[in-house]
């Protein structure tokens, strides 16, 4: 998808503050509620966490799917946004918000200001960065990698994954038919990850060494093994990837400024996905409320609910309910 030149200023009516799953389908529905929209997200390709992180993972929680590769996933929530003939501003930070009697502006990290009726933020967990390997300094990009976006340059390859989540154990998953061998090295006997993935892991071929840590990595230009440190004692394996899932930090950066209630990094909201803020709503990842339950197939839903709710705003005239969208014109 093409991403729109700087410009000074864009009016749409409804501004989509993160272009992850929910935020694109928040795009498709907002068309389909006749509204112009523009969408702004920090990374320079559509889709957020899915294709920076998993573009390969199978994901079995989506409706209508009983398993959908995260890549196709977001070629079909494109393919549905598109059909709003959405503005995208990718590559670029939503930095300031102000308000007055007829509506909102953001201004994003370029200088160019985004005139907008309502805003509504899906931003997921914000922007996020990988924790540190600390024995990878000066590595990454030599054999050192902190996400998995593809399997096929690990094929025939010896890999260690450092860590003991559910990327962790996702990608050694995928990648045991592909490489030479995988190692999975994290430093307790208990794991994060799903008990299901983990216990596939185990009745693989998957070397699993616990209660240790990758201590450093060597080669003479490129990677060519690991010291494995367990118990005190070294161990040296070879390795020509290592793939550190140590999890990342991630905040709201600048939307934490806007005057938006935040609660332990999550944006609260109401039942009609409506911040503290008049015009300014939320769904997804980033919301936070009484019961709340983070999975992609609840942000489709609050997405659809914030739009429907913003509409109102946006036009007093029109309702929150739409009608279905089965039923002919």
């Amino acid at each position: 998808m093409a991403q729109q030149a700087a410009e000074h200023t864009h009016d749409t009516d409804l501004l989509i503050v993160g272009a992850g799953p929910t935020g694109l389908f928040a795009t498709y529905y907002a068309g389909f509620r006749g509204m112009r929209v523009a969408v702004v997200d920090s990374l320079p390709e559509l889709g957020g966490q899915i294709t920076a992180m998993y573009p390969e993972k199978q994901i079995l929680d989506v409706a209508g799917f009983p398993s959908v590769k995260g890549r196709d996933l977001v070629e079909g929530l494109v393919e549905q946004a598109g059909t709003a003939h959405p503005a995208y501003f990718l590559d670029r930070t939503a930095s300031t918000l102000t308000e007055d009697d007829d509506g909102v502006t953001v201004g994003l990290d370029d200088g160019t200001a985004i005139r907008a009726k309502a805003v509504l933020i899906t931003a997921g967990i914000g922007k996020f960065s990988p924790r540190p390997l600390p024995a990878g300094d000066g590595w990454l990009g030599r054999g050192l990698e902190f996400f998995v976006p593809s399997f096929a340059p690990y094929a025939g390859k010896d890999v260690v994954i450092v860590g003991g989540g559910d990327s962790a154990f996702d990608w050694a998953l995928h990648l045991e038919p592909v490489a030479r061998s995988v190692t999975v090295v994290h430093r307790r006997d208990a794991f994060r990850a799903h008990q299901r993935t983990v216990d596939a892991v185990r009745a693989s071929s998957v070397e699993i060494v616990t209660k240790a840590e990758v201590s450093a990595l060597k080669g003479n230009g490129v990677l060519e093994s690991v010291d494995i440190t367990v118990d005190g004692e070294t161990v040296t394996r070879p390795a020509q990837a290592v793939v550190a899932a140590l999890g990342f930090v991630a905040d709201l950066g600048p939307l934490q400024q806007w005057g938006i209630e935040v609660e332990k990094r999550h944006v609260v909201v109401d039942s009609s996905m409506r911040t503290n803020l008049p015009r300014v709503f939320a769904a997804g990842d980033v919301t936070e409320y009484p019961g709340k339950v983070r999975l992609i197939a609840v942000g489709f839903g609050e997405a659809a609910t914030a739009v429907n709710n913003a509409a109102v705003v946006i036009d007093p005239s029109a309702h929150v309910f739409p009608g279905h969208s089965s039923e002919g014109s």
